[in-house]
């Protein structure tokens, strides 16, 4: 079973800051990517942010969402197999339910997705 718990989320006022973290446990032999992905009510699911496994070669890669670019940022610990979504600067817009997720490697063999349950972000202006 493999089980993403996502922390961090809350109300913060227009401009303010949140960090959010994702720890994943259970029968995983292989992350490779780590992403954050949020929905606002009315919306449909979008990505927010992502980061590959240096591994892979050539440190870490992130990518980020055009609205999100120079105020988020995205960062992992694969030892703690953990992922930190550091918001700054933060918006009304930026009011959603943030959902962690990954790609990665069962301890059976075969890649898949897994996903958190979402922790809420409200910005107010």
């Amino acid at each position: 079973q493999v089980r993403l718990v996502e922390s961090g989320g809350g109300l913060v006022q227009a401009g303010g800051s949140l960090r959010l973290s994702c720890t994943v446990s259970g029968s995983i032999q292989s992350i490779d990517i780590m992403s954050w992905h949020r929905q606002s009510p009315g919306k449909q699911r979008e990505s927010v942010a992502s980061i590959t496994n240096m591994a892979r070669g050539g440190g870490d890669t992130t990518t980020y969402a055009d609205s999100v670019k120079g105020r988020f940022t995205i960062s992992r610990d694969n030892a703690k197999r953990t992922v930190v979504l550091e918001m700054n600067s933060l918006k009304p817009d930026d009011t959603a339910v943030y959902y962690c997720q990954i790609y990665a490697m069962y301890l059976g063999g075969g890649w898949g997705d897994y996903w958190g349950q979402g922790t809420q972000v409200t910005v107010s202006s």
